[in-house]
């Protein structure tokens, strides 16, 4: 027993300076840690705070959209998140599961209700189950689930699928200005969580005013969640994004739409750009286009990805003539009655020359007559001998062609003008070679409309403060540049109004009930893929740019409609679909703004006197003072017959055919109506005979030639439609035999 004590002292020694040892480390690292507060280099304070602290994101509300008058056009309504709980430990009886027991079968009833995939599905789950995610979500498929939806998924019972509340963007109106709207996208973010951010249109440019700021709920919970006992939560409320006025007109835009749907439905366009304008203030009330998309749905948004208004510039065709004419009117250089000879020019010796439409001319006209028939050498002179190229090209930048108008809508972009060469200056004057966008046409005319002042174009009218209703940010007009005086604005409005009303002009199919239009067509070549303009009567961009009432314009409207669909005798004329947009669109907004139509003289009716005996001269004399037009056949000084006979109740201007007592010529009766010639026949005894409908073109006597009763007398006659394919086919035939080049030929 003595022998075994001193090792057991030496054993109970070891111990005790072991566990001494162990006992002052710990109490070292114990002291470290409460002086330090920290422990393997990590902030202990800050662990705990991590551990049982807990935050959550408050969604800021996306600000609403609205016309002018304040109708929605886009807002956020609610939606749910589709998740599904893959956790065993949510499942605390297992007749109840709360998570995903069966993946096969939640696939295939999930693939039945969403747009994904069974396989997708399913792999989606299972790889969540892998990993040991608590839960999984199915990306966009399982975002923005309607309530609908939601009920559908909660009918099949599925373990573990749940719903998380959510919103989504909610456009109203379905395809609406879609480009000038915009839409919104749910963006994966680098840690992996979904933000909604805009993609086109005023939903882009203002994402940051629409989106607002997130706030945040800060909590103090113990370890299983719930909230500790004296803690307070730390909230800092969203900012919910601001409200948008645009100054479209939900009214006039639905016409714009419904105009454009006819048109596409009929005439199947390639595009259509269309803008209506306030003069005054520079609004844009309405603008579209075709190809559009169901910002909703993105249906159709493959097929164009940008705002062809503001964003794509091309040649304008005839519309630029709009602004040659009123710099050369500014410039007192036009004079309206001067004559020119129309048919081709030549710039210079080098160039090869420049052609009016119809490729021969008109022969000697007035420059107001080669503004009505939209004549090419008309402003080509103008250009070059009237106005000289540095004066024009001054003018072009007065009227902002070479530079962005400004407008609050994303990637403008800016014209291009080229003007370096003899032959493109000429060619801009007329609306070739250079390229501008719509939108600076619609800024251009409106220094046209304005009385000489040009007025920036606006597409957002103010931004208010949801919270407080107070207007953040308004906009006024602006002026931008004064290219012309009022007194030449008004004088371009006059001849322009003859585009539309002279027989003569191009811009007949322009003309509306009540309302005086003056404006200007244009036929645009489009440039091919081997650098030469395309060939083809349909291949064109046919437009109009025209403002109503002339003498006071409350509107601006421009229409572009690339390459319809026009056959048979309807080929190559543009104006019938472009006229199919402007004409009611411009007539019904200005109904809708309650613009009082002009005084429109009623039509006077009279009836004709018995002229038979009296003399030809004073019988002339007294149908022109009543307002008739007098035709007289034969060279006889007595009235032996007319038409209308006596009594006749006869409209003013109508045309009176008068027989004498000499021998009966046959007079001119080209562009006569038939109803006239079977005046002529009538009374000289001809036998009638007819070729087409229409307007008399050819008449097999000559005019001014002897007939005698019996004799035939043989009219040829044509539709306005039939001559400007006449006209067209003569144009080709002698293009095609000609070995200049087609560069400087515009349609119109």
């Amino acid at each position: 027993m003595n022998k075994k004590q001193p090792y057991i002292n030496v054993g109970a020694a070891i111990l005790f300076v072991i566990f001494g040892l162990l006992f002052f480390v710990v109490l070292c690292r114990y002291f470290s840690i409460q002086i330090t507060g920290e422990a393997a280099g990590q902030p202990l304070a800050a662990k705990a705070q991590q551990k049982y602290s807990h935050s959550e994101i408050l969604q800021a509300s996306r600000g609403e959209i609205l016309d002018r008058n304040g109708e929605i056009v886009a807002e956020d309504t609610s939606s749910y998140k589709l998740v599904a709980i893959l956790s065993k430990k949510m499942t605390t009886d297992s007749k109840k599961p709360r998570h995903v027991k069966d993946p096969e079968k939640t696939a295939k009833e999930l693939a039945k209700v969403i747009k994904m995939n069974e396989t997708k599905i399913y792999r989606i789950l299972t790889n969540g189950i892998k990993r040991n995610q608590f839960q999984v979500e199915f990306g966009k498929a399982g975002k923005d689930i309607s309530f609908e939806t939601k009920t559908k998924i909660e009918k099949l019972h599925l373990p573990g699928i749940i719903f998380q509340r959510d919103s989504q963007r909610y456009y109203p109106n379905g395809v609406f200005a879609s480009h000038v709207v915009g839409y919104v996208d749910q963006v994966q973010q680098k840690d992996k969580t979904y933000k909604t951010i805009g993609q086109m249109g005023i939903e882009k440019s203002y994402d940051k005013v629409l989106a607002g700021k997130n706030g945040k709920m800060n909590y103090e919970s113990d370890v299983w969640g719930y909230l500790l006992p004296d803690k307070k939560e730390t909230i800092t409320p969203p900012q919910n994004g601001k409200d948008i006025y645009l100054t479209i007109d939900k009214k006039i835009q639905t016409f714009l739409e419904d105009a454009m749907d006819k048109v596409v439905n009929k005439y199947q366009p390639q595009k259509i750009i269309a803008i209506v304008a306030d003069p005054k203030t520079g609004d844009i009330l309405a603008m579209g286009q075709r190809p559009t998309f169901d910002p909703k749905t993105k249906d159709g948004i493959n097929q164009s990805w940008h705002n062809e208004a503001i964003e794509t510039s091309y040649e304008p065709g005839s519309t630029m003539k709009i602004f040659t004419l009123a710099a050369a009117v500014q410039e007192k250089v036009f004079n309206p009655n001067e004559t020119y000879q129309s048919g081709s020019y030549r710039v210079t010796s080098k160039d090869r020359p420049i052609h009016d439409h119809n490729y021969i001319g008109w022969g000697p006209i007035t420059f107001l007559e080669g503004v009505q028939r939209s004549s090419n050498v008309a402003f080509a002179k103008i250009a070059k001998e009237k106005l000289g190229f540095d004066r024009l090209r001054e003018y072009l930048s007065k009227f902002g062609f070479d530079k962005p108008t400004g407008i609050e809508l994303p990637d403008e972009t800016s014209g291009k003008i080229q003007f370096t060469y003899p032959i493109e200056k000429i060619t801009t004057a007329y609306g070739q070679g250079t390229a501008i966008t719509a939108i600076q046409q619609i800024q251009a005319a409106t220094a046209i409309a304005n009385d000489g002042k040009m007025v920036k174009p606006h597409i957002v009218k103010k931004i208010v403060d949801p919270r407080t209703r107070k207007t953040v940010e308004e906009t006024t007009p602006e002026v931008v540049s004064t290219p012309i005086s009022a007194e030449t604005a008004k004088t371009v409005r006059d001849y322009l109004e003859t585009v539309v009303t002279s027989p003569k002009g191009t811009g007949g199919r322009y003309k509306l009930d009540g309302y005086s239009v003056a404006g200007k067509t244009g036929t645009a070549n489009i440039p091919g893929p081997n650098g030469r303009y395309l060939s083809g009567a349909n291949n064109y961009i046919f437009s109009f740019l025209g403002m109503a009432p002339k003498e006071d314009p409350k509107l601006i409207v421009y229409v572009a409609v690339q390459q319809p669909r026009l056959t048979g005798i309807e080929a190559g004329q543009g104006a019938i679909p472009v006229s199919a947009i402007f004409n009611p669109v411009m007539q019904n907004s200005l109904q809708y703004f309650n613009i009082q139509p002009s005084n429109i003289e009623k039509p006077v009716f009279k009836k004709l006197s018995d002229f038979d005996g009296k003399s030809v001269a004073e019988t002339v004399k007294t149908l022109k003072e009543e307002g008739y037009q007098v035709e007289v056949l034969g060279k006889g000084e007595d009235v032996t017959g007319q038409l209308p006979k006596p009594g006749t109740t006869v409209l003013e201007g109508e045309k009176v055919i008068l027989r004498t007592n000499g021998a009966l010529t046959v007079p001119d009766m080209t562009n006569w109506s038939l109803r006239d010639v079977m005046k002529v026949a009538q009374l000289t005894g001809l036998k009638l005979s007819t070729k087409g409908k229409g307007y008399v073109t050819a008449q097999n006597i000559k005019p001014k030639a002897l007939v005698h009763q019996g004799d035939f007398l043989i009219v040829t006659l044509k539709t306005p439609e039939e001559e400007w394919q006449a006209d067209n086919k003569s144009v080709k035939n002698k293009a095609n035999s000609s070995d200049e080049n087609k560069d400087g030929v515009i349609q119109d």
